[in-house]
């Protein structure tokens, strides 16, 4: 499959959580985490990110200073958007939905729309819009979408030992822990950070095919 590269993001607490179970939003890492955040999207070409996630952190998915913005991309099952999310007020790349369902409530005209699959869409962002680096910041179902494909090249994650979030149905790096993967992934560490003065440890894994 013609597809580009794909990296991930996220923080995880000492107990494996990316949220609590009321889904608290970013910020729970420190300022360190989040300009590394900031760093990791410099090199992309396209951010790719939950609707959930999008609304849940406010998210714009822009890079400060660069004058040539990736492109945001957003997947949801039915294509709702909040028409006055900070995405439609802040200048960044082209906005690209994917919806995979059958489409629900008005989609802004400033959107262009997908009805695909998301295989069928990372193939046109290679294809079509030249994306060669994909970056996905979650949320843990579409990251676990993903897992499934097996089409992760690079996994970064704050390990963050400070936090412990608890509950069964918190979501982890895959979504709400349920069934395994289908197939074991075989990752090596290719950067490992330890900040115990953050209570923080970032580790970069790369996919060994």
């Amino acid at each position: 499959m013609l597809r580009p590269r794909i990296s991930t993001n996220l923080a995880v607490s000492a107990d494996g959580k990316i949220t609590s179970v009321a889904g608290v939003a970013s910020g729970w890492t420190s300022a360190m985490d989040h300009a590394r955040l900031l760093e990791l999207r410099e090199s992309a070409d396209a951010i790719l990110v939950g609707r959930g996630t999008l609304e849940a952190d406010r998210m714009t998915l822009t890079v400060p200073g660069r004058t040539r913005q990736p492109l945001r991309c957003i997947v949801s099952r039915g294509g709702e958007l909040d028409l006055v999310h900070p995405i439609f007020s802040k200048d960044g790349g082209a906005i690209h939905l994917l919806v995979t369902d059958e489409p629900r409530g008005q989609i802004d005209p400033r959107v262009a729309v997908h009805r695909a699959t998301l295989p069928e869409f990372l193939h046109t962002l290679a294809a079509d819009e030249g994306v060669e680096h994909l970056h996905c910041e979650g949320g843990g179902q579409l990251i676990r979408e993903l897992a499934v494909l097996d089409v992760i090249d690079e996994f970064h994650v704050t390990l963050a030992g400070h936090t412990v979030f608890g509950g069964q149905l918190a979501r982890t790096a895959t979504g709400i822990p349920a069934e395994y993967l289908p197939s074991a992934l075989e990752f090596q560490i290719s950067h490992f950070d330890a900040r115990p003065e953050l209570g923080e440890c970032f580790v970069s894994y790369t996919r060994r095919r």
